[in-house]
């Protein structure tokens, strides 16, 4: 099969999880031919993801997320007011998807939670079959540990969750542990994770490993640290008005996000912080690590997949980045493999699901949009 990549570009996550999907089906015999990545005018698409991929990349300039003053927080109506008035700089990114896309060449499109490639679903009705694929999809299953309260946000994770994966024949929940499909048309799948991370050897050497891509929380990191200096602390974050390494204050250094690099960190680290993305949380359990997990301030989804994390016995939530939960958390660590052997099934699992043939019911739903 012929296949289209259609990839939000808000974090790493999504890039991540196409890159390794790309490299199993191009494993089991498949072609990922061309991906497009969802940017905007502050993000571009990170070097790793380029040199990592052998497809032909394209950019669309996608919706995204808008913070608050401090960088820490996501401003909802900020958010909703922005991406409003480029409306029709999205419509024109629709004809955009559609000439990328060619029937005769591409059997399979796949939607790594874009927005606009579920929109492009519903309008365009392209021939080729369509998947959808993303953690968030897991609030499809009965049971869901949803977060308290936010009842808005909540209803707008619900309304991405339909529109990102509209006119879908197929939808791909990724989970932190094996759990019931319960519905034929999804599909509960293990984490994508990609070969370089399946290689390393972790090691202890020391240091605690951050993820903070928003300044707002580095600076709160930073804070901590000056009064715990005997604690090593190597950051990651998405803030280019500092050099590269930069140490503030003796044992605290910052990098700029480099894939290697923080792979490098991830293995030798002694526990890891960050807010709650799915994939680098999947990681970091991949490796056995201490996790401690806390959910950006306004952005429900990550509440869940914190929730969704303790459900699965991944690590500890905390409403900052104050260490000394981690480092408490650390001092009664016991190792578990549970999910690295439910991530090793994924290389043969998922060419299988993709693949297979849709069922009578899928086939009926399929033609109702064609």
């Amino acid at each position: 099969m012929k296949i289209l990549f259609i990839v939000q570009g808000e974090g790493r996550g999504h890039m991540t999880q196409a890159l390794a999907l790309e490299h199993v089906l191009n494993t089991a015999g498949h072609h990922v031919s061309d991906v497009i990545v969802g940017t905007c005018n502050h993000r571009e698409i990170p070097f790793f993801f380029r040199d990592k991929s052998k497809a032909q990349l394209h950019t669309i300039e996608s919706p995204n997320f808008y913070f608050d003053k401090k960088n820490k927080s996501i401003h909802v109506f900020k958010t909703l007011y922005h991406n409003l008035i480029k409306t029709p700089r999205f419509i024109r990114q629709l004809f955009k998807i559609h000439s990328i896309y060619r029937p005769a060449q591409h059997d399979m499109i796949i939607n790594f939670y874009d927005m606009l490639g579920g929109i492009y679903f519903a309008t365009f009705r392209p021939q080729a079959q369509t998947v959808a694929i993303a953690h968030q999809y897991m609030a499809l299953l009965k049971n869901f540990p949803f977060a308290d309260g936010y009842f808005w946000q909540k209803k707008a994770f619900q309304w991405t969750n339909t529109i990102s994966s509209a006119n879908t024949q197929k939808i791909l929940a990724l989970s932190f542990q094996p759990l019931p499909s319960e519905q034929d048309k999804v599909h509960v799948m293990p984490p994508l994770l990609r070969p370089e991370v399946k290689q390393l050897q972790p090691t202890d050497q020391g240091f605690i490993l951050a993820y903070v891509v928003n300044k707002g929380y580095g600076e709160d990191i930073m804070a901590w640290q000056k009064q715990h200096s005997n604690i090593i602390i190597h950051c990651f974050w998405d803030n280019s008005k500092e050099p590269d390494g930069w140490s503030p204050q003796p044992n605290i250094y910052f990098h700029h996000i480099n894939d290697s690099h923080f792979l490098e960190k991830m293995a030798a680290c002694s526990g890891y912080i960050s807010t709650a993305g799915f994939e680098s949380i999947c990681e970091a359990a991949f490796l056995n690590k201490p996790i401690m997990m806390v959910p950006v301030a306004g952005q429900y989804e990550q509440a869940c997949n914190a929730k969704d994390a303790l459900r699965a016995k991944i690590g500890i939530t905390a409403s900052g980045f104050e260490v000394d939960q981690l480092l408490q958390h650390m001092s009664s660590f016991v190792t578990s493999h549970s999910i690295k052997q439910w991530v090793l099934r994924g290389e043969y699992e998922f060419p299988k699901v993709i693949t297979q043939k849709l069922s009578q019911e899928n086939l009926q739903w399929a033609r109702n949009f064609q």
